[in-house]
């Protein structure tokens, strides 16, 4: 078990890219001492990763009518969502070294600009194999928007409100799930499904209108780029696998564990957020509206999970909020997965605690990640270990799959408990870091 280091000196009110005191109690003491900038870098963050979000989910929404359009089984439907989250590994990683070398804002736009691109273009899909080709495309934003816009807003935050500040921008992804949600269920009610699922690609041109905002509104963190452009190796992959020595830790161990963190959780978390829409619909035979009256509670459980989770990421710290949730969102995916048929009201209470144990242990990861990781290759190193979590945790939704045609997806859900317990054990290899000041 790695020892925990003593945090560095924890200065609660002030603005580290600014240097001015500010008010930080009450509720939302973190938004203001962000600071006139900092906000915009909040509002940035998190318009775009919930569009992220929003682009995402178009496809778990539309599967079914997806599978019957194309004539798809089990199995090619999950290879959906592993190519997007396999080629997001590459994108997220891209976006990180770019993030370090030219700059957080600039990164931001390229990746939200990719993502609507590419999923509009899905919806222009003749084929299979032409909308796996357009979906994997699309992974390359994907995963590079929540990494560059983590690191953003975290070097805006004060050591003592970053995990709630990042577990902010992390409730952004249950609005944008929301968001597509809502779309999904307007736009499969009042048209055919041949027409609809492609409707719902072509929706995804929404984000675009970000990109202006950010241009002229965002900037990265004064104190953090002036680091960056002093450090000679920043951007550098070779820097964040370096081996330690007698003088220097190296971060090739945060790297590797890191990554089995990242795998662990979003492995378990893609499992319930690809298959969970099929399992209402196909299993428990819901209609769409029905459907989405139950993602209504996953997706409200998700929402405060967020925000719960960042505040306890930053009383408990991020170790043990990360083992906290681990524990409770296994123990829910199973207690899902095993409601007996005709129990639909326990099906729909149960949908609450599994959105928020589920996304609540995501709260902790923009600030843990970006603490692990110095200044000049935090994008890389935060960029490269979320999204190879996503690209071997995306293995997960495919076994799901081809195990639904014999489990059923009920069944095969568990599969995804089996991700909570790699993050739990991910963590015995990290350090805890809350109260760390970034420059």
């Amino acid at each position: 078990m790695s020892t925990t280091p003593p945090p560095q000196a924890l200065n609660s009110d002030r603005h580290p890219a600014g240097g001015e005191h500010t008010a930080v109690d009450g509720a939302f003491g973190w938004l203001r001492a962000l600071g006139p900038q900092g906000r915009h870098a909040f509002a940035g963050a998190f318009g775009g990763y919930a569009l992220d979000s929003y682009d995402y989910f178009t496809l778990p929404l539309s599967m079914v009518a997806l599978s019957a359009y194309f004539g798809l089984d089990s199995g090619q439907t999950g290879l959906f969502t592993t190519v997007t989250l396999v080629v997001s590994a590459v994108g997220g990683a891209v976006a990180g070294m770019v993030a370090d070398r030219f700059g957080r804002v600039r990164a931001l736009m390229i990746t939200v600009i990719t993502y609507a691109v590419f999923t509009v273009a899905c919806g222009f899909a003749p084929n299979f194999e032409t909308l796996l080709v357009f979906r994997a495309l699309q992974g390359l934003g994907f995963g590079g928007e929540w990494a560059v816009g983590a690191i953003l807003v975290a070097e805006y935050a004060s050591a003592r409100h970053r995990g709630r500040t990042l577990g902010a921008v992390q409730s952004s992804w249950a609005v944008g799930w929301a968001l597509a949600a809502i779309v999904y269920t307007l736009v499969f009610s009042f048209l055919g499904d041949d027409l609809a699922w492609r409707v719902m690609f072509w929706t995804g041109a929404l984000p675009a209108l970000l990109v202006v905002w950010l241009r002229r509104r965002v900037h990265d963190a004064p104190e953090a780029r002036a680091v960056r452009e002093r450090s000679p190796g920043r951007g550098s992959f070779a820097a964040i696998f370096r081996p330690g020595t007698a003088g220097s830790p190296g971060l090739l161990r945060t790297t590797v564990f890191a990554s089995l963190l990242s795998t662990g959780v979003q492995g378990g978390y893609y499992t319930l957020a690809t298959w969970v829409p099929t399992y209402l619909k196909s299993e428990r035979g819901l209609s769409v509206v029905g459907t989405g009256g139950y993602l209504t509670f996953l997706i409200s459980g998700a929402f405060l999970g967020y925000l719960t989770g960042g505040h306890l990421t930053d009383r408990l710290g991020r170790r043990r909020t990360i083992w906290l949730f681990a524990l409770l969102s296994a123990v829910c995916v199973l207690a899902y997965a095993n409601i007996p048929h005709g129990a639909d009201t326990l099906l729909l209470v149960l949908g609450f605690p599994l959105g928020f144990c589920m996304s609540a242990i995501f709260s902790g990861f923009g600030s843990y990640l970006s603490e692990l990781y110095p200044t000049a290759v935090r994008g890389t190193g935060q960029g490269f270990t979320y999204n190879t979590g996503r690209a071997v945790g995306a293995v997960f939704p495919t076994l799901v799959g081809f195990l639904a045609d014999s489990w059923g997806v009920g069944g095969a859900l568990v599969f995804g408990a089996i991700g909570y317990g790699l993050a739990a054990l991910a963590l015995l290899g990290l350090p805890e870091t809350r109260g760390t000041e970034l420059a």
